[in-house]
């Protein structure tokens, strides 16, 4: 089972123009096939004159549900290098639309499967990509007094602080790698000097930037 992945870092439309086509690339990232195909609906509809809108997605960790769509260009030529550059960036959990207006030039198949590649390429350097991991989670109960303190600890720590609660007493959700775990506890223990208590909850998977 994975135990991390990249997805594409937010959402944004990045344009290349090549012999006067236009090709704008719209990335976001999406977590179900409904999400996916909501946003190339939304690029349609943002849109409407263009005459091709060539979709390619993946989902889940491991990359399982992958899909894509030529959109009335020759086959092969746009979806295809799409997800081949999804693919290839190691990229999931994406959905990327690219937009075509044509610019009266023909760029021949080799030109297209050139064209919309690159067009996705680019707007991944342009937005960028983050990282998740599957972290165990530890919930770390602390009295007041040392809640502040502990909170500033943690942030600057090796140890990832995915969720803050203050109740009657502060908690602090912490994300653990598999072989963190004893020595969080030790680190814990010496710097509260054994005050506060720490309870495994479960794992989830969390951004490490």
């Amino acid at each position: 089972m994975a135990d991390r992945y990249l997805t594409v870092a937010g959402t944004g439309v990045h344009e290349i123009e090549i012999r006067r086509s236009r090709f704008l690339c719209a990335l976001a990232p999406v977590t179900s096939e409904e999400a996916a195909r909501s946003l190339i609906a939304g690029r349609r509809k943002a849109e409407p004159a263009a005459r091709h809108h060539c979709h390619a997605f993946v989902l889940g960790a491991d990359g399982r549900t992958q899909r894509s769509s030529d959109d009335g260009e020759p086959a092969g030529t746009a979806g295809t290098p799409m997800l081949e550059v999804l693919r290839r960036r190691e990229l999931t959990d994406t959905v990327a639309v690219v937009t075509r207006y044509f610019g009266g030039v023909l760029l021949g198949a080799g030109g297209l499967i050139r064209a919309y590649g690159q067009a996705v390429s680019e707007a991944v350097d342009v937005i960028g990509v983050r990282e998740y991991r599957r972290l165990r989670l530890v919930e770390v109960v602390v009295d007041y007094d040392r809640a502040g303190r502990l909170e500033n600890d943690i942030r600057s720590s090796p140890y990832l602080l995915h969720a803050t609660r203050f109740e009657d007493v502060a908690h602090f959700d912490v994300g653990l790698a598999p072989d963190q775990g004893p020595a969080f506890h030790a680190w814990l223990a010496d710097l509260t000097g054994g005050e506060a208590l720490a309870e495994e909850i479960g794992e989830t998977w969390l951004p490490t930037s």
